[in-house]
C-alpha cells in the first residue's frame, strides 16, 4: 500500500507499536495508568505496566548512553514554519552545534521540527524525544535519532539526563510543564545544576515579573532560585550563556557530540 493512500487516516505511535483507524484506543497509556476509577483489576494489570515502564528506560538509556553533551530545546508544536520563531530555532540549534553539542527535542511540529531541522542542515546530532498523544503526530522529518514513549514521567527523566542545558522559547502547557519541572529538580539539589534560558524577553516578560512581584515578594521562592532563569534574545546570547555556565567542565569546548550507538550485553 502506498503510505499516501490515505493521507487523512489517523495513526498513532505507542512505543514501537502503530494503530491506526479504529484501532486507536479512547484514552493514552498514561492516562490509563493513573486512572483509579473503575473496577479494581488495575491491581492485577499495574504490575505487569512496571515491566513496560522498565522496557522504556532500558530502550532511553540504550539509545543515547553515548550522545555526549547535548542542549534541548522547548517550544511550542503549534508554530508555523517560516514564522520569526521557527526561524529563531533553527538558529539556536545551528549555534548549539557549533558549540559542539547535539540537539533535542520532543520530536514534533513546531519549534521541535525547527531545532532539529537547524541540527541536521549543519551537521549535528539531532535527536527528538516523541510522546503518545490523543491526536499523535509522530516525529518529524529532521530526528536522526528518535524514540517514541507511552509515558511522560519516562520522557521527562531521559530530557533531563541527557541535557547540560534547556533552551526555552515561547510555548504554551507542555513548555511550561518542562520549564517548571527544571526549575524544581534544580532548585531542590535533586540534579546537578545546568544553564536553563527563557529566549525572548517579551514573551516571558509577564512571567517574569509574576514570578519577581507575587511569588519572590510573597518570600515564597528566593533570589537565588530566581536567578536560576537566564533571558536572552538571538541565538548567539544563548550559545554563550550555556558556555559561560558550561566553563571548565568540558562541556562544548570542541568536543563534539557522538551518535549514540548500541551497546551489547557484553559491554554494559
Amino acid at each position: 500500500m502506498n503510505g499516501n493512500s490515505e493521507p487523512h487516516r489517523r495513526v498513532r505511535r505507542q512505543g514501537p507499536v502503530t494503530l491506526r483507524g479504529k484501532q486507536i484506543p479512547a484514552t493514552t497509556t498514561d492516562q490509563r495508568l493513573l486512572d483509579r476509577r473503575g473496577p479494581a483489576d488495575w491491581v492485577h494489570t499495574d504490575p505487569w505496566r512496571v515491566l513496560r515502564i522498565q522496557a522504556e528506560f532500558v530502550e532511553g538509556f540504550g539509545l543515547l548512553a553515548e550522545l555526549g553533551p547535548a542542549v534541548s530545546i522547548f517550544g511550542s508544536a503549534r508554530t508555523a514554519r517560516g514564522s520569526d520563531e521557527y526561524l529563531m530555532a533553527e538558529r539556536v540549534a545551528k549555534g548549539v552545534v557549533e558549540a559542539g553539542y547535539a540537539v533535542i527535542t520532543g520530536g514534533g511540529p513546531g519549534i521541535m521540527e525547527a531545532a532539529n531541522r537547524g541540527a541536521v542542515q549543519n551537521g549535528g546530532v539531532s535527536v527528538g524525544l516523541g510522546i503518545e498523544l490523543p491526536m499523535e503526530m509522530g516525529l518529524n522529518e529532521f530526528v536522526e535519532v528518535g524514540v517514541e514513549f507511552r509515558y511522560f514521567f519516562v520522557r521527562k527523566t531521559i530530557f533531563i539526563k541527557y541535557s547540560q542545558a534547556f533552551v526555552v522559547l515561547p510555548g504554551g502547557f507542555g513548555t511550561m510543564d518542562e520549564l517548571f519541572e527544571a526549575l524544581t529538580l534544580v532548585a531542590t539539589g535533586k540534579i546537578t545544576k545546568f544553564p536553563i534560558v527563557l529566549l525572548g524577553r517579551e514573551y516571558w516578560s509577564g512571567l517574569l515579573s509574576w514570578l519577581k512581584d507575587t511569588m519572590l515578594a510573597e518570600a515564597n521562592i528566593g533570589p537565588g532560585e530566581l536567578a536560576l532563569l537566564h533571558l536572552a534574545d538571538d541565538a548567539d546570547e544563548v550559545v554563550s550563556i550555556i558556555r559561560d555556565a558550561h566553563a571548565g567542565l568540558g562541556y562544548g569546548l570542541g568536543q563534539p557530540a557522538q551518535r549514540p550507538g548500541r551497546r551489547s550485553a557484553a559491554e554494559d
